[in-house]
């Protein structure tokens, strides 16, 4: 870690955020190319199928990224961030030749190792700057998320373009060649404007001991928080596109411009995160985070749909026997009991716009002409037909909302890191960003089943809900016990310790 702040660090940290924008960019492209040629029927995989495919590359980028993150304060961020760019060329450009699920899922795996580049990056710029500039380094860094975004507003344009509008639908292969390219092109760059520096911490330290701290609840802790923030990002990159796809049924260009509605914040607004955590404390900011984070889930958790319910009803007021019955209106004796008519149409307007359901109500009857009717007997049933929208452009305000959450508490996350284990950045921060990323492999699985298991597209928020749930409650129950061993004079204190 830097005392001060330099020139070569502010250099560092360019080609280091726009080398993680380019890795970023790489390991969301199965969520474009993946629902391009369902939708287009090039392949017929299922939807757990498709859920497994978006998985495979945050796998691969996750499960080294302990080991990356070590090998990075060992032996420097330019070595290992160079050798992972000219590593993941090859596995995406073999892509433009794979012709199967299992080819596909292996090619995966391999340029999915781009993931890495994160916990190499965060190694990498943390040696450069001192502690009081880590969280607006970590923050701007951390840009690179914006990576998704590029992948789902160009992608799909491409592919238009390189199929020729879906005349020549085996355009697609030259998409991954282009990707290749651009890491084969950065790593060039990275190589030739970075210098390379190891940890000092690190030397003469085992392995074993470098990975002491992960016996700490505190990482866990960290990194439970992680996974929703940026492994729940990752996966809803990429899942986002099928969701808008389907939903709402719109074009796959129109997919990805929503989906980078989500995206794009959710990796540019990372170093205003750092910033407020700098100037705001962490733990503050993870508390708005995490509890607008459930707020927001949950109002997306309503489906559009449409559905008729039973309705209020009509009793007999008294005995007596039914002398007419038509549509709107029935009589018993001499009563009189109006009926509410069936609309003409009962259709919903799908080109206005609707904040709330709306709703529809009639009632038929339920006698004949003729009958003996008892007092309160039903005598007409009532049915209320109800439509919910879920307006396009509300649920797009609301992802805009969590994107931009998200990507706040991406950086409040690690700014803790280099507070609390100063020593071992590389060691915590690839746990953490291991744990995060597995959030990236894990919930596309998840989304996939739920969506098999209700046939509802929005029970990914459900699920959604309920880790923010748990985050805010673990962060919250943590900081109680905290306060309640404290003395009273330390009241207020525990930014420093926490």
């Amino acid at each position: 870690m830097e005392q001060n702040v330099t020139g070569k660090s502010h250099r560092i940290l360019f080609f280091n955020t726009l080398a993680f924008t380019v890795c970023f960019a790489v390991w969301m492209f199965n969520g474009v190319l993946v629902t391009f040629l369902v939708e287009n029927q090039l392949y017929k995989w299922s939807m757990v199928e498709i859920a497994w495919l978006m998985a495979i590359p945050p796998l691969s980028g996750s499960i080294f990224r302990l080991h990356t993150g070590i090998w990075t304060d060992k032996y420097g961020g330019k070595v290992t961030f160079g050798a992972l760019l000219f590593l993941c060329a090859l596995p995406m450009y073999l892509l433009s030749h794979a012709d199967s699920f299992l080819a596909f899922a292996l090619c995966s795996f391999g340029f999915g190792l781009a993931g890495q580049g994160f916990s190499i990056g965060i190694a990498y710029t943390s040696v450069w700057y001192p502690k009081s500039w880590q969280g607006r380094a970590l923050g701007i860094f951390g840009v690179g998320n914006a990576g998704a975004a590029v992948t789902t507003m160009l992608a799909p344009s491409l592919l238009k373009h390189l199929t020729d509008n879906g005349a020549d639908l085996e355009g697609w292969r030259h998409l991954p060649q282009i990707y290749a390219g651009a890491l084969v092109v950065m790593g060039i760059l990275f190589l030739l404007f970075t210098v390379n520096k190891k940890s000092k911490a690190a030397a003469g330290k085992t392995f074993v001991q470098m990975l002491g701290p992960l016996r700490e609840v505190r990482v866990w802790r960290f990194g439970l928080y992680y996974y929703l923030v940026f492994g729940c990002f990752v996966a809803l990159s990429q899942w986002l596109v099928p969701y808008f796809l389907n939903m709402y049924a719109v074009s796959l260009v129109t997919a990805g411009i929503f989906a980078s509605i989500f995206s794009l914040p959710a990796g540019v607004l990372r170093a205003l995160g750092g910033w407020l955590s700098d100037k705001l404390g962490a733990r503050t900011v993870m508390y708005w985070v995490l509890g607008l984070s459930v707020v927001f889930c949950l109002l997306l958790v309503v489906p559009k749909m449409e559905i008729d319910s039973p309705g209020k009803g009509i009793m007999a007021k008294q005995a007596g026997t039914a002398t007419h019955v038509s549509d709107s209106l029935i009589k018993i004796d001499d009563m009189s009991y109006p009926l509410v008519p069936k609309p003409a149409e009962v259709v919903s307007d799908e080109a206005s716009f609707s904040v709330f359901p709306s709703k529809k109500i009639w009632q038929v009857p339920a006698v004949k002409q003729g009958d003996r009717v008892e007092k309160k007997q039903l005598i007409a049933r009532g049915t209320t037909h109800i439509y919910f929208q879920a307006n396009i452009w509300i649920a797009a305000v609301l992802v805009f909302i969590i994107g931009t959450l998200w990507g706040i508490g991406k950086a409040a996350v690690y700014k803790h890191i280099p507070d609390y284990f100063p020593n071992d950045v590389g060691a915590v921060g690839g746990m953490v960003g291991l744990l995060g990323g597995l959030g990236g492999f894990v919930s596309p699985i998840i989304f996939g089943y739920l969506l098999k298991w209700t046939g509802l597209w929005t029970s990914m928020w459900i699920f959604l809900f309920f880790i923010s749930a748990i985050c805010l409650w673990w962060m919250h129950a943590t900081i109680t016990k905290m306060r309640d061993r404290a003395a009273p004079h330390t009241k207020g204190k525990f930014e420093a310790v926490g």
